[in-house]
């Protein structure tokens, strides 16, 4: 019989883990086409993580993703800039607009206290994730070793596996997130994150099938498992639950609530610590981990 899990008693009794952060490295903002978001609002998002003991937050916004000749990055600056204690971005690339993805890419320095790296969609764009206006951001993720955070599902020919391999190959010090994890070839997920020790699993959408994070656990181990969860398109609270819910140990929940992310991030972070008009938020009586 497991041991009990004393954040699974502390969730059930606080609705939050004030002594374990959460770190959310897929989010996003702003109003989407068809669909209400109640939360994508800057201020009412802020406010949310707060409830939620969530600490950090990556997101790119919605228009980056979509209409970046409207909005691009900047809507993505102007957000962490104004609360830059609980938001990091993702420098959002369209490859269907070429100039624009130069444009960023040339301007991505000036902005290192706002990008942790970059967010591609490429399901949503068509455009595979090979492709050759992407390969600059590739090259600077790979020198940098800046995240990648890709919308990855089933065996799409824009981000499924076989695209994924083949970056992968080229690209072995980029830590990559498999965003969604191939939603639902989860035994390929496993397979290529074994593969390629710069691949992590990451859990949007992940919860939705019972077994699916118990099997990324038991196959690779907590430490290349990262939480996410599409904010505001997703709930925190279902997913730290479903998280606890799943039988795992304290320490394996620490390493997806926060412990991975940190060592991913930990360049960024090293230009944001106190000292450089930054405030220090972690939880009481959290570990150094």
């Amino acid at each position: 019989m497991k041991k009990p899990n004393p954040l699974w008693e502390a969730f059930l009794r606080n609705r939050r883990l004030d002594d374990c952060p959460i770190y959310d490295l897929h989010g996003h903002m702003g109003p989407f086409a068809g669909i209400f978001l109640s939360q994508s609002e800057l201020p009412v998002m802020v406010e949310t993580l707060e409830r939620d003991g969530v600490e950090q937050l990556v997101f790119c916004h919605h228009d980056t993703l979509f209409s970046p000749d409207a909005g691009g990055n900047r809507l993505n600056i102007e957000a962490v800039r104004r609360f830059p204690e609980r938001l990091a971005a993702y420098c959002g690339l369209n490859p269907n607009y070429p100039e624009q993805v130069a444009a960023d890419l040339d301007a991505f320095d000036r902005y290192r206290d706002v990008f942790v790296g970059f967010k591609l969609l490429a399901d949503y764009h068509q455009v595979p994730i090979t492709d050759a206006c992407l390969r600059p951001a590739w090259e600077k993720a790979d020198r940098e070793r800046l995240p990648v955070l890709l919308h990855t599902w089933q065996n799409s020919v824009y981000d499924g596996p076989v695209p994924v391999r083949k970056i992968a190959e080229r690209y072995h010090r980029v830590p990559i997130l498999l965003g969604h994890s191939f939603h639902r070839a989860w035994d390929e997920a496993v397979k290529i994150a074994r593969e390629f020790d710069n691949i992590y699993l990451e859990l949007t959408a992940v919860p939705d099938e019972r077994g699916a994070l118990e099997l990324f656990v038991g196959e690779l181990g907590s430490e290349r498992v990262i939480y996410g969860t599409d904010f505001p398109w997703f709930s925190h609270h279902y997913y730290i639950g479903a998280v606890l819910g799943a039988g795992l140990g304290e320490g394996d929940c620490r390493n997806i609530f926060y412990r991975n992310a940190r060592r991913l991030l930990d360049s960024f972070q090293a230009g944001r610590r106190p000292g450089r008009g930054q405030k220090k938020t972690r939880g009481k009586n959290e570990d150094p981990g």
